[in-house]
């Protein structure tokens, strides 16, 4: 059977909603064992005064999960739940299933799934951390690197790919390799993030890289820069890669200066775009019929990512930068980047819209990020993945 699973680059942890889980083959952890010691200090449960299941067991390890989608609230669904450890079965690279047979999660109630796409039963933590899936493959499977590569499709109804314990090849339609054309940049790790334990050597799961700047149209906007790195003291600051954040969120200076600039090349005579009147949560539109199509989505200003380097360039084309918004008598094209707000976190968050159709390998052993940029570029796309025909 099939499960859906909202993936999660920041999380520790993986869950799924136990209230329906079906297996013969879950065992529960127990207080004392090696692996709730190895586990850290959540939580443990001598007696279950419920049924016995998946979700209540007596002397059983607990977990506190979270929806990174819509907040729980542990007034209403308790939050601590079972930690479970049972076969993970995955696609790899060659098309077949692999499996590990001692994968450890934490078990959910169905009031964790509100504000989850339907079907989608739980959640595949993807985070730098000894509990997400591709450290938990690498350890089960030593001779594969500690490394993932997954490339999010820009359809809602043809799937993209992930996979696990790859550097490659990528092959996707017409023959190409995607690994062969990737640039890198290192991964950050911030020491106060989600989940992160201060003082010890538990960073936070989630993936940040160095941005230095930004350019519209190739010509570089003007902001306060010290707002780029992560703060030392607080942990705000820095740019954060996100799955579960549709849109890019830029901090509020940051934002100003940001659209002030795209608003000024989209109505140059390159592109000769009048805004017209938004829809929430975007603040700059066109009409749709005012903006033309091409191989790379709507023809607006390239968006550049500087990173560590000069030429470690990150380009989001109109298929990354724009949300087609269709409402009644509304056909509008909306810049999908948001005000993030004051600090309180990163300044930078790249969102979900900016990552489909862009292959992105993170080398958790050489701690850097490999992107493609959008491959429609290439004729491609992220449901093109062509997993290799196998050899009877």
């Amino acid at each position: 059977m099939t499960t859906k699973l909202l993936l999660d680059l920041g999380a520790t942890y993986s869950w799924v909603n136990c209230d329906d889980y079906i297996s013969s083959t879950y065992q529960h952890v127990p207080c004392n064992s090696s692996i709730a010691n190895s586990l850290g200090s959540y939580g443990c449960v001598d007696i279950c005064d419920g049924p016995p299941g998946p979700n209540c067991a007596n002397n059983s390890f607990l977990f506190l999960p979270d929806n990174p989608i819509k907040p729980v609230d542990y007034k209403k669904v308790n939050g601590l739940n079972d930690a479970l450890v049972d076969y993970l079965a995955l696609l790899n690279n060659l098309g077949s299933l692999s499996s590990i047979d001692n994968f450890i999660f934490s078990c959910a109630r169905t009031g964790f799934l509100k504000g989850l796409a339907k079907g989608v039963t739980g959640l595949a933590s993807l985070g730098n951390s000894n509990l997400s899936i591709p450290v938990q493959i690498s350890k089960a499977f030593s001779s594969s690197p500690n490394c993932f590569a997954m490339c999010l499709s820009g359809s809602i109804s043809q799937p993209g790919v992930a996979l696990f314990g790859s550097k490659g090849p990528y092959n996707f339609l017409h023959g190409i390799d995607l690994s062969k054309s990737l640039l890198y940049t290192p991964l950050i790790f911030n020491p106060l993030g989600r989940d992160a334990v201060p003082n010890t050597h538990t960073l936070s799961p989630e993936y940040y890289v160095g941005l230095t700047a930004i350019k519209v149209n190739g010509k570089m906007v003007a902001f306060n820069k010290t707002l780029l790195p992560i703060d030392g003291q607080s942990g705000s600051g820095g740019t954060r890669i996100s799955t579960v954040v549709p849109y890019t969120k830029l901090q509020s200076s940051i934002y100003k200066a940001f659209t002030l600039a795209f608003l000024r090349e989209a109505a140059s005579s390159a592109f000769n775009l009048t805004t017209t009147k938004p829809i929430k949560p975007f603040s700059v539109c066109y009409p749709a019929s005012a903006v033309k199509t091409t191989q790379m989505g709507p023809a607006v200003p390239i968006i550049e990512l500087v990173l560590d380097r000069q030429d470690v360039v990150w380009k989001m084309f109109g298929s990354n930068s724009m949300m087609r918004v269709t409402k009644k008598s509304v056909d509008l094209w909306c810049l999908g980047v948001v005000d993030g707000g004051a600090i309180d976190g990163p300044s930078i968050i790249i969102g979900g819209l900016q990552l489909e159709d862009n292959l992105l390998q993170f080398d958790l052993q050489s701690k850097k990020l490999g992107f493609s940029s959008s491959i429609l570029s290439k004729g491609t796309n992220c449901a093109d993945y062509k997993f290799p025909t196998r050899k009877v």
